[in-house]
């Protein structure tokens, strides 16, 4: 693989997450906004948008030129990699973990699967940090959304 090729992808990717951004603000721009103080049901999906424009801007703004390559030039080459089939069941196991869970089981066992597993995908995440750091955010997440936010989220719910 090329590094132009790799340049193509990130600036690629960076129009792809800014394409995204702009039909979800759009879209979220035909509900009511509201305010902070007074969400309307397109606040989250416009808020969510404008987040996704600005990750693909500082996507592309941070993908770097590749250097001048002269072919042809003896020396050890990369191998060719696929997809990393460890970390790709993980991301889906995670968001289906988090959408049974949440369903069956509650905020609380939902966030701390799904994270746990996405953890697992990286390769360099040992057991004791994935466990650490679905632990944190679990935490994070029901003292934010329960006791901070005032939310209805039931933490644990069986059936």
């Amino acid at each position: 693989m090329s590094l132009q090729r790799i340049r193509t992808k990130d600036h690629a990717g960076a129009l792809l997450l800014i394409a995204l951004g702009a039909g979800v603000a759009l879209w979220g721009r035909t509900y009511r906004v509201g305010s902070l103080t007074e969400m309307g049901a397109g606040y989250i999906p416009f808020v969510i948008g404008v987040l996704l424009i600005a990750v693909g801007i500082l996507v592309g703004i941070t993908a770097k030129a590749p250097p001048a390559i002269i072919p042809n030039l003896p020396g050890p080459k990369k191998a060719q990699r696929g997809i990393d089939a460890r970390g790709a069941f993980c991301i889906v196991g995670s968001i289906a973990s988090f959408v049974i869970l949440g369903t069956y089981g509650g905020m609380v066992p939902a966030s701390f699967a799904c994270v746990f597993i996405a953890a697992m995908g990286d390769r360099s995440n040992s057991l004791r940090d994935a466990l650490l750091l679905a632990g944190v955010l679990t935490l994070a997440g029901f003292l934010i959304f329960s006791w901070a936010l005032k939310l209805s989220l039931a933490p644990f719910s069986w059936g």
